[in-house]
């Protein structure tokens, strides 16, 4: 079999214009979803309740006018954009040739991968949301580490898990704090486009923090075995807002997930499609 054909396939795929148009709507719909938990995370800062995360975002689309047609439209665009991921990875060309070219080719690859589950995932969440699924991702994830602290080793891997999430969190900081982010928009040079920048910039931050405190959750679990200390995403800001002056935190953070929604939404219609 020709080892070129799986790229001259992605090639092709990435060239057919109702795919790009799929895969743009994805970071649209990515941004809708990060905007809900932003807003829902300001309610809970005040004193209201809501599930700040991704099943809480999808359920508040369901209850909304035609919100099961939304929920479809967000799963198959998310899933477009997932396979566009995959096939970005595919696509991936090294840097040099020799051996630091090739570690940065695949380390690339690996988290354009990261990202295509990511957004599959949340496009197959938003369709059993719209099939009529309950969805509760903080029962879900305390059931998934509680599954694990159950087999031997099981500490080690959410160990593993939180710390992989929590460099993931570290690295959306830095994105944000270096404005690297930069490099997957084209961010107009006049008009709106610093106003595009100050989205990306305080967006990454906070999504960043938010992903540190997950992180630090599993962490915690792992090293006292008590899968009830670990959560998802609503966990983590439930963790925030128990520390001193948390309602102020969530507030931030949650204006934060606003902002990065946003940016989402302009990234559908400046992001770079093509592989580094």
């Amino acid at each position: 079999m020709d080892s070129a054909a799986p790229k001259r396939v992605a090639q092709e795929a990435e060239e057919n214009t109702p795919f790009r148009v799929l895969a743009r709507a994805g970071y649209a719909a990515s941004g809708l979803v990060h905007i809900l938990i932003g807003v829902i995370a300001l309610v809970v800062a005040f004193g209201g309740d809501g599930e700040t995360d991704q099943g809480g975002a999808l359920m508040a689309i369901a209850s909304a006018p035609l919100g099961f047609a939304v929920l479809w439209l967000i799963a198959v665009t998310l899933w477009a954009l997932g396979l566009w991921q995959i096939l970005e990875g595919i696509l991936t060309r090294a840097l040099s040739d020799d051996t630091q070219g090739f570690a940065k080719k695949w380390g690339a690859r690996i988290g354009t991968w990261g990202q295509a589950v990511i957004f599959i995932a949340l496009g197959l969440i938003a369709a059993a949301v719209a099939l009529g699924a309950r969805v509760d991702a903080e029962e879900a994830a305390e059931d998934a580490s509680r599954g694990l602290l159950s087999i031997p080793g099981g500490p080690i891997v959410l160990g593993l898990v939180g710390l992989g999430i929590g460099i993931t969190g570290i690295a959306f900081i830095a994105m944000g704090v270096r404005r690297s982010f930069r490099n997957k928009i084209e961010i107009p040079r006049h008009g709106i486009g610093r106003s595009i920048a100050g989205l990306g910039l305080v967006g990454f931050i906070a999504k960043g923090i938010a992903l540190v405190v997950l992180g630090a959750l599993l962490i915690v679990a792992a090293v006292r075995s008590d899968a009830d200390t670990a959560g998802g995403l609503d966990g983590a800001l439930r963790a925030l807002l128990a520390l001193a002056y948390g309602p102020l935190l969530v507030g931030v953070v949650g204006v934060g997930f606003v902002a990065y929604g946003v940016f989402c939404l302009f990234r559908a219609r400046f992001a770079r499609l093509d592989p580094e």
